[in-house]
């Protein structure tokens, strides 16, 4: 099927992506720093905020439960709405009445009771992550993965934009409380969408098994068996390359904040040009790395944003040598304005070229799927995307104290160097690649 680039946005599959990303993206920041914010905001103990960040768990081990969304029918819900759908209305169901919960508990002397309800607000939200991207993979030919998880990704900006900046006007103006209303209620957007879009044609899947055996083999082997089947020696190297594409820009992540405090900017200065301009540059990005995908296919531009964010990290070394900011009182208007300049031109390669990448990876990873197993391999992927880059990135910290920030960004930087290898290495075995995941559906059978 051959369409122009831009027809390929305007496809009502690639639309509902935008309004199921924003549904995606909205619980996030609310189980993480705004949750913080609130928490610091009424004097709780820092260590304990320390230990609300553990909530997020939930979404690197999502592929513990991803078999069960894959394949266990619920009773009425899922004869009437689908397999995806049934289970999508639960989780945002369940993320709503949680977000209620909190905004009417008082972290203060309900601590435990808080933290409990912040861990449902997280399971609900990895649960429905499990079955969007198994709605996105199931509803629409490879071709259109890289449109869908482009607006996919702007949807979702848009809701971190108003779950975290939203929400801290909202506090301002009122109280966390009722900021956290507001956003229970705005999940009503996905809840809606997801009444309205129709259920993905996608292969009948059998039940669980009449037996414990049964269960483990159609829940858990085989989709993985699938996997190796398909693709098998091939297979380790290509898990390799989906979990060390985003260590350089994960790690280097961790301590972008901080960096820019310390060389100088004011809060406001970095909130309207790395949050609100970043988002715009990352939107491009992604919009830039659809039609990349759609125009050359996934190999191409999986190099082209590999080889960007080692660069882009580089940037933010030489930023860190040669900074033209001061944070000496009176400094010249010119300057400042430079220095601002100066930031927006590091900001804007650095949200450019990791919103190209991060559409080619989820296209890349969508590609990979079965959709007979499309819920649980996708999972797989989607946690081991993260986690070692939200490993390395937990020692960010000692490599600046002990090295400084030059020598961490570039530190960054090399990180991406094996992404970019694997890549090469792919591109090399394309054909015996493609002749691969051309034998999905006859080597796979439910």
């Amino acid at each position: 099927m051959s369409m122009n680039a831009w027809q390929l946005y305007r496809h009502p599959r690639v639309l509902v992506m935008l309004f199921l990303g924003f549904s995606a993206g909205l619980p996030f920041l609310l189980v993480f720093s705004t949750l913080s914010a609130w928490l610091a905001d009424v004097d709780v103990d820092r260590a304990s905020i320390g230990y609300f960040s553990w909530v997020g768990i939930m979404f690197s081990i999502k592929v513990f439960w991803a078999p069960v969304v894959d394949r266990l029918k619920l009773p009425l819900l899922t004869r009437w709405l689908g397999q995806r759908r049934s289970w999508l209305v639960v989780a945002q169901i369940g993320i709503a009445v949680s977000l209620l919960l909190m905004g009417t508990t008082q972290p203060v002397g309900n601590l435990a009771l808080f933290a409990q309800l912040a861990l449902l607000v997280a399971f609900f939200s990895a649960t429905q992550d499990i079955c969007i991207d198994a709605y996105r993979i199931d509803s629409a030919a490879d071709e259109f993965q890289g449109a869908m998880a482009a607006t996919y990704i702007f949807g979702y900006r848009v809701a971190m934009l108003m779950a975290g900046a939203g929400s801290f006007y909202i506090a301002d103006m009122d109280s966390w409380g009722t900021a956290y209303l507001i956003m229970a209620v705005l999940m009503g957007v996905g809840l809606i969408t997801t009444f309205i879009v129709d259920e993905p044609d996608t292969p009948p899947r059998d039940d669980f098994g009449k037996s414990p055996a049964q269960w483990i083999n159609n829940a858990l082997v085989r989709p993985f068996a699938d996997f190796f089947g398909r693709y098998g020696q091939y297979a380790l190297m290509l898990l390799a390359l989906v979990a060390v594409y985003r260590i350089s820009d994960i790690t280097m992540g961790v301590m972008a904040n901080p960096f820019y405090l310390d060389i100088g900017y004011t809060k406001n200065e970095i909130a309207t040009v790395a949050k609100f301009f970043g988002f715009f540059m990352t939107i491009v990005g992604s919009i830039v790395g659809g039609l990349a995908v759609s125009r050359f296919g996934l190999m191409r531009p999986l190099l082209v944003g590999a080889v960007a964010v080692m660069l882009t990290n580089l940037l933010f070394a030489v930023m860190a040598t040669y900074t033209p900011v001061s944070p000496l009182v009176g400094e010249p208007e010119a300057v400042r304005w430079f220095s601002l300049a100066w930031l927006a031109a590091v900001i804007s390669a650095d949200n450019l070229s990791g919103g190209f990448a991060n559409v080619a990876l989820i296209a890349f990873m969508s590609s990979l799927t079965n959709r007979a197993f499309s819920a649980t391999q996708y999972a797989l992927f989607s946690s081991l995307m993260t986690l070692p880059g939200k490993f390395i990135g937990g020692f960010s910290g000692e490599v600046v104290k002990g090295a400084g920030y030059t020598v961490f960004f570039n530190y960054a930087a090399v990180m991406g160097i094996p992404a970019i290898v694997l890549v090469m290495m792919m591109m090399r075995r394309k054909k015996k690649l493609r002749q691969a995941a051309a034998r999905e559906e006859a080597g796979s059978s439910l």
